[in-house]
């Protein structure tokens, strides 16, 4: 197993109903969000993908070891963050992202996983370093706090670094303390304020990571587990051109409870017609929907986990090219990674090889792909 990575782009791996995806800025630049690697992924009769072995591969060197510019955690559920003890021991991580949920549910509930708890005690070392440090304490010691939390206001954060906290709405252009704004811009959309209260989903990093090459650029948006009530609040506050997408990650593995929803005052559970709307108005062409997950069912039974059909169905009605799911990319019995890739030409897809072929180039350019700057689909819904 190995791949040739996009110059700059992005690395969607097969590793089941989890996340893992891998963001290169540039030639020395790798910010990955999420990690889902599985010991059993490395027997070759397995389909998913042993993610920290790959991820060693590809990553550039520094002092003779793998060098990972940024780690962002969405959420500290186990498929967002299993192997990260690993990752950690194997690679120099020089820079964590994550909320501040992670910081209530240890001291409050304390039933993190063994890999949250190892990314806690992470997190807890750099932050007390970088007050120590009055915000500057290097290589493999930097933090980034994303969200709001009250927690924030006491002991041990109470004089954290002001600028290494980033609230909704604000834009990160800072990679690894360097100024990378020429090629990347992360625009943050959650966690709002009283989401740190709720389910853990609800408190899911939501970013719209933008990447840039000459004039040509390309967005993904990654909302980490987050359901329909927290996605309409995101497309109800946000500017339109912070939402648009070439690659849109289904969120919590191509759940339906991004679209279908029972509020409070519903009997049941109904289509919510208007953030499938939205969405399908914000893609750019191209445009695809990735689902990191096992195959897609036909069909779901009542109570069934994600992925689920009827929102993969819903995804395909808005896409302006493609739906593709890690674990049916190319065939469901040898699944490789999804890769997409900024040049001066445009955005494109180019499969799992890391190279475009003339057949997949053929096939953009039918589509309207390969364009530079990416073009918008709909956006009938303006600024909200």
């Amino acid at each position: 197993m190995s791949i040739q990575p996009p110059e700059q782009g992005l690395i969607f791996w097969p590793v089941g109903n989890g996340d893992s995806t891998t963001i290169r800025v540039d030639k020395k630049v790798y910010l990955q969000v999420d990690l889902h690697h599985m010991a059993k992924s490395e027997d070759e009769d397995d389909p998913a993908w042993p993610v920290i072995d790959e991820l060693i591969k590809i990553l550039p060197t520094l002092d003779r070891k793998p060098y990972l510019s940024v780690f962002a955690l969405t959420h500290p559920d186990q498929d967002h963050c299993q192997g990260f003890k690993d990752l950690n021991g194997r690679v120099k991580i020089s820079e964590l992202w994550m909320s501040p949920r992670i910081f209530r549910e240890f001291q409050e509930n304390n039933d993190l996983c063994d890999d949250a708890k190892a990314f806690y005690d992470e997190a807890i070392r750099r932050v007390k370093l970088t007050i120590k440090a009055d915000g500057n304490p290097g290589s493999g010691d930097r933090v980034r706090i994303i969200g709001y939390d009250d927690l924030l206001n006491e002991d041990p954060f109470k004089n954290f670094p002001k600028e290494l906290l980033t609230t909704p709405g604000k834009t990160i252009t800072t990679l690894d303390s360097t100024d990378c704004s020429h090629v990347f811009k992360a625009f943050v959309h959650a966690p709002f304020k009283d989401d740190s209260f709720g389910d853990r989903n609800d408190c899911s990093l939501a970013f719209q990571i933008s990447l840039f090459n000459g004039k040509a650029s390309g967005n993904a948006l990654l909302m980490g587990d987050l359901s329909y009530p927290i996605i309409r609040r995101i497309f109800n506050r946000s500017k339109a051109d912070t939402l648009t997408w070439n690659v849109l990650l289904a969120p919590h593995h191509c759940s339906k409870s991004v679209m279908y929803w029972k509020n409070e005052d519903e009997e049941k559970e109904t289509l919510k017609e208007d953030i499938v709307g939205d969405i399908g108005d914000a893609a750019l062409n191209p445009g695809y929907v990735v689902s990191s997950s096992e195959p897609v069912p036909k069909s779901n039974s009542s109570g069934d986990n994600p992925p689920h059909a009827k929102a993969k169905k819903r995804y395909q009605s808005i896409v302006p090219n493609e739906f593709i799911c890690t674990h049916e990319h190319p065939d469901k019995e040898n699944p490789k990674p999804v890769i997409f890739e900024v040049k001066k030409t445009g955005f494109s897809y180019v499969g799992s090889s890391g190279k475009s072929s003339k057949s997949m180039q053929d096939a953009l350019k039918a589509s309207g792909g390969a364009v530079a700057p990416s073009t918008a689909v709909g956006f009938g819904h303006g600024t909200h």
